[in-house]
């Protein structure tokens, strides 16, 4: 049931609104998940997807079916690594060798892990961690050597900071070493990613030539995430805010979060904001090399979300009193858009680039330093979809030759044209349908409370007619006249 708030909220968005309807009844995934083929044991793998993930349960169980599984246990996988090195109460000196050897467990028969302390939240996949053994088991060898390796090259990079006694006390300290921390725990998914897609055909093999654009997928999600999660992480005492951009604003990370600061720290977050915008581009450019609709779609959603996320929290004070977050409406407008083609991806970068670019002020410090960034995405969107020619530049593949990379993902836009028409339509049933439904209700209440419709149905028919013309001209009733007067009035 709708929470009062919402029901408000969305009576004073019907855009958004009109983006929600649009999602549950239209969209159509490019491949379904099929229940009736699948083991227990896989329906218990994705049981723990749809328990773990918030994000990516939905997309990743549209993947095509060559993709559905491995990317399925990929993500299980690290998310369980990632449990392991989240959990503050397991000491440095127990967790750094589970982090390292995470990946050989991968091979072990029922494996599991039960020392995770109760109330963190994934504890439970990593108690039954036996049915991702045992399906990851039954994968091709090839996206099992590309899941392991990403898997220890993970875990070592996570015990090397669980080791990192000042990483611990102090936080992050450069923007090297926030890169470095983001590669770790994103970049490396974006490489192993990569290496699926391409070993399934569904990739350009060019990208595996171009490892700086794999990365920048995976950290441009991240350092969104660690932009808008400030406030959570301060209060479970982790700072992912690198020590060079803060020092820069306040001389103690707390006094980011203080009222009194709150210009110098819309300041600080538009910094952080500047370093992620250096990857906007760079994950078009990656888009633009996925050749399999259900593979664009999985990478094109999660990006674009980022980028209206980045709007969300640009000189937005809110973020330092509580987690920020787009609405379920803009989600939802979100995905319809980034589920078509990299023409509409870019677009949407395009709308949220210059809403960023609105709300800079020139009393930021980085003022200028934003609008060149935000220029270098919109200059890069335009020289591959020239806004005066993209349907010539489309149609002659001219895509190809710029970018250097495969094809973009295709994706069948006959319904186009007639979109407005249907959505007029749909919305035009649903207010006839809501009219219906209070009519019935009104009608119910009156009956309930003793209105007699048998005898107004029994004064309406035809066999009354009579009777009813009758009493209209009798005296009790109306006189019709003929005067002059009477016509000049009428």
């Amino acid at each position: 049931m709708p929470s009062a708030s919402s029901v408000v909220y969305y009576l004073t968005h019907p855009g958004e609104l009109r983006s929600i309807i649009q999602w549950k009844t239209w969209h159509n995934a490019v491949h379904e998940r099929d229940e009736t083929k699948e083991t227990e044991n896989q329906k218990k793998c994705f049981h723990y997807l749809n328990k773990t993930s918030r994000s990516f349960a939905a997309v990743i169980q549209e993947l095509h079916p060559e993709l559905l599984m491995p990317v399925c246990l990929f993500y299980l996988i690290l998310r369980g690594l990632d449990t392991i090195e989240d959990d503050t109460s397991i000491s440095a000196k127990k967790k750094e060798p589970t982090l390292r050897n995470f990946y050989t467990y991968l091979e072990l028969d029922g494996w599991n892990y039960t020392e995770n302390r109760p109330e963190e939240k994934d504890r439970d996949l990593l108690v039954n961690f036996d049915c991702v053994v045992r399906e990851f088991k039954q994968q091709k060898q090839e996206y099992r050597d590309i899941i392991a390796d990403i898997t220890k090259r993970m875990g070592n990079g996570m015990a090397d900071y669980c080791l990192n006694a000042e990483f611990n006390e102090k936080g992050v300290d450069t923007i090297r070493d926030y890169d470095m921390y983001c590669y770790y725990v994103a970049g490396l998914v974006g490489e192993g990613l990569t290496s699926m897609f391409v070993e399934s055909k569904f990739g350009n093999p060019a990208l595996l030539d171009r490892p700086h654009l794999q990365v920048s997928m995976g950290l441009f999600l991240q350092k969104t995430n660690i932009i808008r999660d400030i406030k959570e992480d301060f209060e479970d005492n982790r700072r992912f805010w690198p020590r060079e951009i803060w020092s820069n604003h306040v001389d103690n990370f707390s006094d980011l979060l203080k009222p009194e600061n709150r210009e110098i720290a819309l300041n600080c977050s538009s910094e952080m904001v500047l370093n992620a915008l250096d990857h906007a581009d760079e994950c078009l450019f990656y888009l633009a090399g996925l050749r399999e609709q259900s593979v664009f779609n999985f990478c094109a959603i999660p990006q674009s979300m980022a980028i209206a996320t980045l709007a969300l929290c640009f000189r937005n004070p809110k973020m330092f009193e509580r987690n920020v977050k787009i609405t379920k409406g803009e989600a939802c407008q979100l995905m319809l858009e980034s589920t078509q083609n990299l023409q509409v991806v870019c677009d949407v970068f395009k709308k949220y680039t210059r809403i960023i670019r609105r709300k800079n002020v020139p009393q930021d410090p980085n003022f200028l330093k934003i609008s060149i960034a935000c220029g270098k995405i919109e200059q890069f969107i335009e020289s591959i979809f020239p806004s005066a020619n993209v349907k010539e530049i489309v149609a002659k593949g001219e895509l190809q030759r710029k970018l250097g990379l495969g094809a973009v993902a295709p994706k069948k836009d006959d319904k186009k044209d007639d979109a407005q028409w249907w959505d007029s339509l749909y919305l035009f049933l649903m207010v006839m349908g809501l009219i219906v439904v209070v009519f019935g209700s009104m009608t119910l209440t009156a009956w309930a409370l003793g209105a007699r419709f048998d005898l107004i149905f029994k004064d309406l028919m035809p066999s009354n007619w009579g009777q009813l013309k009758q009493e209209f001209v009798s005296h009790d009733g109306p006189r019709i006249t003929s005067s002059p007067v009477a016509h000049q009035e009428l």
